[in-house]
């Protein structure tokens, strides 16, 4: 006999569009647009404490950074028929 929560999940994984590899791929290269889309205003909050703001620049272009290298990535997979 289910409880109501294991009837709901035990289905879970059953169909999936890609491998684990792939959906991580595109899992952590959302996950960072996201980042990326806040940090203008995590700068322009950071206004005259220059510490602050710079540390926000600097971490908007290592997410700049990750992200470019996710996408080739991804270009990789595609083209090795991965997806």
């Amino acid at each position: 006999m289910y409880l109501a929560a294991e009837k709901e999940l035990c289905h879970l994984g059953e169909s999936c569009g890609c491998t684990d590899h792939d959906h991580d791929l595109i899992h952590e290269l959302s996950r960072r647009l996201d980042s990326l889309w806040r940090y203008d205003q995590y700068i322009a909050n950071a206004e005259w404490r220059e510490e602050l703001k710079q540390f926000w620049q600097d971490a908007k272009a290592q997410e700049k950074q990750a992200i470019q290298r996710l996408k080739e990535l991804v270009i990789q997979e595609v083209r090795n028929e991965c997806f």
